[in-house]
């Protein structure tokens, strides 16, 4: 099934969570892809297990930055066992902002910009497991706005790598009916004027039945469960604050993903 969204929909995958920078703590990689240099900072855990450390991506909105990702999400803070990727997005342009692309962001849908976010992600993933013990039962993706459509997509373009999604204010447009059954967690505001409610709701309906959940409860505010036929849960986190980054996200994504393994 396709999804189909209005083009205004797009609007919110470009904005993103303003908020001051702090790198102390964090590493700076590079990697090239393509030919370009691409960067994130990365979290090393102080103490790995023999089994290896859980691995989380987290991606920026449009606009946004690795810096401002790691201030905004800080699940590195949260969840200090993990190795912990904000990468960071390159110049996009928006469909009904930003127009001339001056700021950066991730491709919205498989494809586009020649799949340099996906490739990036490939490649980030790879050396990350040749550099450090990553657990690869414990490999997430959670993103804000267009950082949270990336990470649809990641799930319907990669997704029997991960054990579980969690994206904030997002949706994908088109191809996810490609997605496996995965455990996901949505957060949204029936507030929020850039990314509407109304398409959110369609993406949540898309994840409920992908993962043999039961029907969505329209009313439902804060944290919702639907269990599921395929070991693949959604949980819904819908708030009050339009379309701003909860500052409850951080614990409720770290405490979803530290619940759910890939078999």
């Amino acid at each position: 099934m396709r999804l189909h969204f209005g083009s205004s929909a797009l609007l919110g995958l470009w904005l993103a969570v303003s908020a001051p920078a702090a790198t102390d703590d964090l590493q700076r990689l590079t990697w090239t892809v393509d030919g370009v240099t691409r960067e994130a900072l990365v979290h090393v855990p102080a103490k790995i297990g023999p089994e290896g450390a859980p691995l989380v991506f987290a991606f920026h909105g449009h606009g946004g930055s690795m810096a401002q990702a790691s201030r905004s999400f800080h699940l590195h803070e949260v969840w200090p066992d993990a190795f912990v990727v904000y990468p960071q997005g390159l110049p996009t342009a928006g469909k009904l902002t930003d127009p001339s692309g001056e700021r950066a962001g991730w491709q919205g849908v498989a494809g586009a910009e020649d799949d340099r976010d996906l490739k990036f992600f490939d490649v980030m993933l790879a050396e990350l497991r040749k550099k450090y013990p990553v657990e690869d039962r414990r490999i997430y993706a959670t993103g804000h706005s267009n950082g949270g459509g990336f990470t649809y997509l990641l799930w319907a373009e990669r997704g029997d790598l991960f054990a579980a999604f969690a994206p904030s204010s997002a949706l994908l447009a088109r191809g996810f009916q490609k997605a496996p059954p995965r455990p996901v967690l949505h957060l949204g505001s029936p507030q929020d004027p850039l990314v509407r409610f109304a398409w959110q709701a369609r993406m949540i309906d898309e994840a409920l039945r992908l993962n043999g959940c039961g029907p969505r409860q329209p009313d439902a505010m804060g944290y919702t469960v639907y269990p599921s036929t395929k070991d693949a849960e959604v949980a819904t986190y819908l708030h009050d604050g339009g379309h701003r980054y909860p500052a409850t996200a951080p614990g409720l994504i770290v405490k979803f993903f530290q619940a759910h393994a890939r078999p």
